[in-house]
């Protein structure tokens, strides 16, 4: 008698921008269909539904959902959309991942992570660069005791995404109303970053959120920030970026220890220095990922970065929609989940709070 091959489970995004060009592809990549595209422009999200070879366009998530036989929902949303859509996943029994930033605050996370709790389903966060191999190896050095204990973090970087006025950059971005401004859009990753490779959280943060591009400040969320921060077990962070500097993208990625300093180097990888000298630490085998082809498309600039990553995310989601519990699923590195997600937002808020306080020092909450 031949077997019959169960069905692949069924997946919708949310989301028609970085939902087509990097949820869609990794969740087939882990073996999902995905059914459904959800968009606010139907004529729009038809086009790209049928570009990517999703079968439904559909104009709600109520919509979407109504296909049914729904195992999981990502979303890739604006900001301001996250808590709806995520709780409205969750109420349907759908396990879900939500991008970054979380939610429009602190209070709105804390409403997701209670609506992922009740109803007992996985709960992700896209924090997908925490796979990135180059971050995920250095954080298995500091877990390792390789600097000893950190003491100095310092992240900096200068992008020119957003240096022209006119750039093309998805319209949530600088709109305070959506949840825009880089510090949501980058910092929630840089802020995922630190409390991944430190396992430690912010405790008190001191920031500004300045507009470095020649948008108007009056009207415009901020392109850049800058802030000190200090972790509840004393190590002093320095995190400043900005998507308006013009020119090449550079910057600083660098952990200094008590036995050591780990940093990236833009060409020679993770590189280690304690007494023994300065060394290039080799990734090792489980955190390498196959580069990804890169789109054509100039605004698909960082698919080769993401898509690798984000499949190692939407593998953990595929495990939990097979049966595995996501507290026992031994991943390459920790898995990001909504309690991550509201630890986010709490440093987000704190340093909108300092920043309103032209710099004061915040406690986080």
């Amino acid at each position: 008698m031949t077997s019959v091959s169960p069905p692949n489970p069924r997946a919708v995004v949310v989301g028609t921008g970085f939902g087509c060009r990097v949820h869609v592809p990794a969740l087939r990549a882990v073996g999902f269909d995905v059914v459904a595209l959800v968009g606010t422009d139907l004529a729009k999200t038809t086009r790209r539904a049928e570009r990517c070879d999703v079968p439904h366009a559909c104009s709600s998530l109520a919509d979407a959902l109504a296909l049914g036989s729904i195992d999981a929902v990502t979303i890739a949303s604006p900001p301001d959309c996250h808590a709806r859509h995520a709780i409205e996943a969750l109420d349907a029994g759908a396990h879900v991942i939500c991008e970054k930033p979380f939610a429009m605050d602190a209070a709105e996370a804390s409403a997701m992570l209670a609506a992922a709790q009740r109803a007992g389903t996985t709960h992700l966060v896209g924090h997908e660069f925490r796979w990135a191999p180059d971050r995920a190896t250095v954080g298995r050095a500091i877990a390792s005791g390789a600097i000893g204990t950190p003491r100095l973090v310092t992240l900096v970087q200068h992008v020119a995404l957003a240096a022209a006025v006119e750039a093309p950059v998805p319209a949530w971005w600088f709109d305070p109303e959506h949840g825009g401004g880089w510090l949501g859009a980058s910092g929630s990753h840089v802020i995922d970053q630190v409390r991944t490779w430190l396992d430690d959280d912010f405790e008190r943060v001191s920031a500004t959120l300045p507009m470095v591009s020649a948008r108007d400040a009056a009207t415009h969320a901020a392109d850049s920030f800058s802030l000190r921060a200090t972790t509840r077990r004393g190590v002093e962070v320095v995190m400043q970026q900005t998507a308006a500097a013009w020119g090449v993208p550079h910057g600083v990625s660098c952990v200094a220890g008590t036995d050591g300093t780990i940093w990236l180097d833009p060409t020679r990888g993770v590189v280690l220095a304690d007494e023994d000298g300065v060394r290039t630490l080799e990734v090792p085998s489980d955190l390498r990922i196959d580069a990804e082809a890169e789109s054509d498309d100039p605004r698909h600039r960082y698919t080769h970065l993401e898509l690798g990553p984000y499949t190692r995310l939407c593998r953990v989601l595929r495990r939990a929609v097979d049966g595995e519990d996501v507290g026992t699923i031994e991943a390459e590195v920790p898995i990001p989940t909504f309690a991550d997600g509201l630890a986010e937002m709490r440093v987000i808020d704190a340093v909108r709070r300092s920043a309103a306080l032209d710099g004061a020092v915040v406690v986080v909450d």
